[in-house]
């Protein structure tokens, strides 16, 4: 956004009751949990913390580091756990922090009761938001010079989404952005991100959730072959209110997408889900934080991924932090890819942290695999083909996320787009259809 408008495995890895997360702390252990960026010495973790991230240091949410600085992360050579799953090649481009003036094209549609305008960098707005959490998404911050606003009133009842079309035009400069949507008390309102084009592009998108308001960010990334994407997502929660993120990853070169999730008073409830399809040399990233540090708040994840063709690479990356302030949470993530083609590869880490027993619940799952033999054998005994079978079951994996956003129009679009993709699937007549013991 700019400154102004314009090897086959399976892991199944769960945590399912409070009584359960009860016995994984001794009495008084949560209280004593050092802040985010204090872990535990010589652990990684911080004390308390139930993690199953792997061997310390895990880049676990315990050492999460934010700043508006991004000389205060250095520059990344790879090996840290931050980007150890990146292609630095194709990144260091966004990296190098060249400073651009360049633009994406905009095209809007602003239903009544919502406003459009942009903010200089130094306003007060901008040092209120989430602090960047890695050196891309601070160089965003810093070379975007100010931010696009969109502004929903309190109260205001939206007739339809607010989209916001931004299109690469093939620039070889990099586009820096930021974007800030501020959604008032008590309002609903769905906004949509539609991302296309050939681009090379760094933005942050923040947005605010007023107390009681029901909000739905749909992010769609369609961008045109050779783009390279870096983004960083931050959501703040109000008080009883409903934030719901969808995330649709199908075009460019390179996506890396960070969502983040804090809470800005007690009742609050985050739903994210995400569909990508990564292609032959695609590399599609997404990671996701979920901050609960206040009582009584929920949160759910749902991503479901694909991957064909020699390699295809998608990486999730899922960490959830329970405070020991945040008594009476309840949260799950899942993730589960889908690998249709050999040479293609997924990296699934879910990451759970809990530092009080006091939760009405909280779990993680994760699974690669390639298709459901049952689900497939159950179509070819009636009749249908092993091939249309198997198309059949991959836009049943996808279609019960993309529905959820809950635009006709956008769902037909995003489904016919799989379909395509769908139809150029090599080998699949060649792969039996086994019938299940």
């Amino acid at each position: 956004m700019s400154a102004s408008p314009e090897n086959t495995s399976t892991t199944e890895l769960t945590t399912d009751t409070a009584a359960l997360a009860s016995e994984l702390f001794a009495p008084g252990v949560g209280a004593q949990a050092g802040p985010p960026t204090t872990p535990a010495e010589g652990t990684g973790v911080a004390p308390g913390a139930h993690s199953h991230g792997g061997p310390a240091p895990t880049g676990s949410p315990a050492e999460r580091f934010t700043s508006t600085d991004p000389d205060a992360f250095g520059v990344p050579t790879g090996r840290e756990e931050t980007w150890r799953f990146t292609p630095m090649k194709r990144m260091r481009t966004l990296l190098d922090g060249a400073p651009s003036d360049a633009h994406l094209t905009w095209t809007t549609d602003l239903p009544e009761g919502v406003e459009l305008t942009s903010v200089e960098a130094g306003d007060p707005l901008l040092k209120a938001l989430p602090e960047p959490a890695d050196r891309l998404a601070a160089l965003a911050r810093q070379r975007s010079g100010g931010a696009a606003v969109v502004r929903v009133k309190s109260e205001a009842q939206l007739d339809r989404p607010v989209t916001l079309g931004l299109a690469g035009t093939g620039s070889d400069d990099i586009v820096w952005g930021q974007l800030v949507i501020e959604v008032g008390a008590f309002a609903r309102a769905t906004i949509v991100l539609d991302h296309t084009g050939l681009a090379r592009y760094a933005g942050g998108v923040a947005i605010i959730v007023g107390d009681s308001a029901q909000v739905t960010l749909v992010s769609v990334q369609d961008w045109a072959p050779g783009t390279v994407h870096g983004g960083q997502y931050d959501a703040v929660v109000g008080r009883d209110a409903t934030f719901k993120q969808v995330v649709v990853t199908l075009g460019g070169d390179l996506v890396r997408l960070v969502s983040n999730v804090q809470y800005a008073g007690p009742g609050g409830t985050a739903e994210l889900f995400g569909v990508y399809f990564a292609d032959e040399t695609q590399h599609q990233e997404h990671r996701l934080w979920v901050d609960h540090a206040v009582p009584n708040c929920r949160s759910n994840v749902l991503y479901k991924g694909a991957l064909q063709g020699e390699e295809a690479r998608t990486v999730w990356i899922g960490d959830v932090r329970i405070r020991p302030a945040a008594t009476g949470t309840e949260t799950y993530e899942l993730n589960r890819n889908l690998v249709l083609t050999d040479g293609a590869r997924a990296d699934s880490v879910p990451n759970l942290e809990i530092e009080t027993g006091e939760i009405v619940g909280a779990g993680h799952a994760s699974a690669t695999g390639r298709f459901d033999d049952e689900q497939l054998f159950y179509l070819c005994s009636r009749g249908i083909d092993a091939e249309t079978a198997r198309r059949l079951v991959v836009r049943g994996f996808f279609a019960d996320v993309v529905q959820l956003i809950g635009i006709d129009g956008l769902q037909d679009r995003l489904m016919a787009a799989i379909e395509a993709r769908l139809g150029a699937l090599p080998g699949l007549e060649e792969q039996s259809v086994e019938q299940p013991a």
